[in-house]
């Protein structure tokens, strides 16, 4: 097989890679040494910003199949037929931790999907639990603080992230998640995923529902115990990432199997709870689970960074026959995440091979940071032109519709919808078995012993009267075994 010249960045052949240019051979090093120059300068710019989020993850390459017929909900091209298939990425992660972090640290888990279709590309981005800690994405960035490092000792601090879930009982259902054995999962293959809000789904006679997506694991769910999980992140804080890898190179092909739940909008304005709110839940049998299709993830991208690094994901991806919905943090993550990415990576982003779109893409849109006109060439920058073919194309017009109230305020998130203890008492009383309420309980006094500070009392006992006023038990234990005294105030305390 024939060599290949090594070359500089502009194609120029070159020889001396391995020692600089010097005068004698123990004199200075030469400034007009450029491939030196060119080496040391692209190496020191080799990173991008990690997230602010989601820093720590993985991905892989696959394909999403449609199994199932749900053409009356939706006209979107991909689900117009069963069979029909699209090549996908998926990028698994941690949420609070560093990109150095360890994958097997209590967190949630990012569950961002990209469909690549032949309508554009389909971002779908959750998690692996179907609620959240906060209901409006104002609270975002301070919820987010609270989970990273004090400004002070730069260190993380049970204090403030206890302190925060405590003022905000909205958070109680997503930190009994957490706490329990499904916040340390046995990496990403034996773990549920959620698009966790609510979207919208529209068919060809422009009627309009609701819908939530779920993606069960063909694995099986598996979760270390919290002993398991803090041993693991010691001796390999990438085991998430080598077991995804392995399994995928040795032809153990991760599989799941979504769903989606749906309720039309007159069901939407008798249901018991706001439907837009991503801190509950519908429940299954008032909503069943109708199956639709099933990821495959058969492909480790050659190289990491390129690929997952580079990724961007957002929800304001969406494509005609999906949209959004009311929800307050969907409705902010819409702006936030392309925002993000735009500061990350760069405007132009969209052109990179990870995120482009395979089909086609057609705007006006040019210049910036790394833009590649070899698609454009001298095409018109400008709309509308006498000189492209570019036409709008009304089919694929915005679905309209009535705002139910013309007031414009800073509505109070929690006003008629301040159920925040339904929903977390069922899951633990319901939902979870014995061995589950258990880990739970040592899990959360294990955290809660964590906090210190002249507002230790004061935080410990707000938070107890929530896991009260969930479930009499589960407050009983976490108290007992942090050795608070109890008074019927503190189980009858409402804030």
């Amino acid at each position: 097989m024939d060599s290949k010249k090594l070359t500089l960045s502009n194609g120029t052949p070159y020889f001396e890679h391995q020692d600089s240019q010097t005068v004698g051979p123990r004199g200075p090093v030469l400034l007009q040494d450029f491939v030196l120059q060119e080496n040391l300068a692209h190496f020191v710019r080799e990173r991008i910003p990690e997230r602010i989020v989601h820093a720590k993850g993985s991905g892989a390459y696959g394909t999403f199949t449609v199994t199932h017929d749900i053409t009356q909900y939706t006209k979107a091209k991909i689900f117009s037929k069963v069979g029909n298939s699209c090549r996908m990425f998926a990028r698994f992660s941690t949420v609070g931790g560093e990109k150095g972090s360890a994958d097997t640290a209590r967190d949630p888990r990012g569950f961002a999907l990209k469909f690549y279709t032949e309508d554009g590309n389909w971002d779908l981005v959750g998690n692996n639990t179907p609620v959240f800690f906060i209901k409006d994405a104002k609270k975002f960035p301070d919820f987010i603080h609270t989970q990273k490092r004090v400004p002070k000792t730069n260190l993380k601090s049970a204090t403030m992230m206890w302190d925060f879930w405590s003022l905000n009982p909205e958070s109680l259902h997503q930190v009994l998640i957490l706490m329990s054995d499904r916040g340390t999962p046995y990496g990403y293959r034996h773990m549920h995923g959620f698009g966790s809000h609510t979207f919208s789904m529209i068919n060809d006679h422009n009627e309009r529902v609701w819908v939530k997506f779920h993606f069960k694991t063909k694995q099986g769910v598996k979760n270390f115990t919290d002993e398991e999980a803090v041993k693991m992140a010691g001796e390999n804080p990438d085991f998430a990432q080598e077991d995804l890898c392995n399994a995928i190179e040795n032809g153990n092909f991760p599989k799941w199997t979504m769903y989606i739940q749906v309720m039309t909008e007159e069901q939407a304005k008798d249901f018991r709870w706001n439907p837009f709110d991503v801190t509950k839940v519908w429940f299954h049998d008032d909503f069943p689970l109708i199956e639709v299709g099933e990821m495959e993830l058969n492909e480790v991208p050659v190289n990491y960074f390129a690929h997952v690094e580079q990724s961007t994901f957002s929800p304001s991806n969406l494509i005609n026959g999906i949209s959004f919905s009311p929800d307050k943090m969907l409705q902010g993550r819409l702006f936030s995440y392309p925002d993000a990415h735009r500061y990350r990576v760069g405007v132009n982003a969209h052109q990179l091979e990870v995120n482009r779109c395979p089909f086609a893409v057609n705007n006006y849109q040019r210049d910036g940071y790394m833009a590649d006109s070899s698609h454009y060439l001298d095409k018109p920058n400008y709309h509308p032109n006498s000189f492209d073919d570019i036409k709008p194309d009304p089919s694929y017009k915005n679905y309209e519709y009535e705002l139910d109230s013309a007031h414009v305020a800073n509505y109070n998130r929690n006003e008629n919808d301040s159920d925040h203890y339904t929903q977390p008492g069922l899951l633990y009383s319901k939902a979870m078995n014995a061995e589950d309420r258990d880990h739970l309980v040592k899990n959360i006094v294990g955290s809660m012993k964590g906090i210190d500070g002249p507002k230790k009392e004061e935080i410990i006992n707000r938070q107890l009267c929530h896991f009260f006023r969930a479930n009499i038990e589960l407050g009983m234990k976490v108290a007992s075994q942090l050795n608070v005294n109890i008074d019927a105030n503190m189980m009858n305390h409402s804030k």
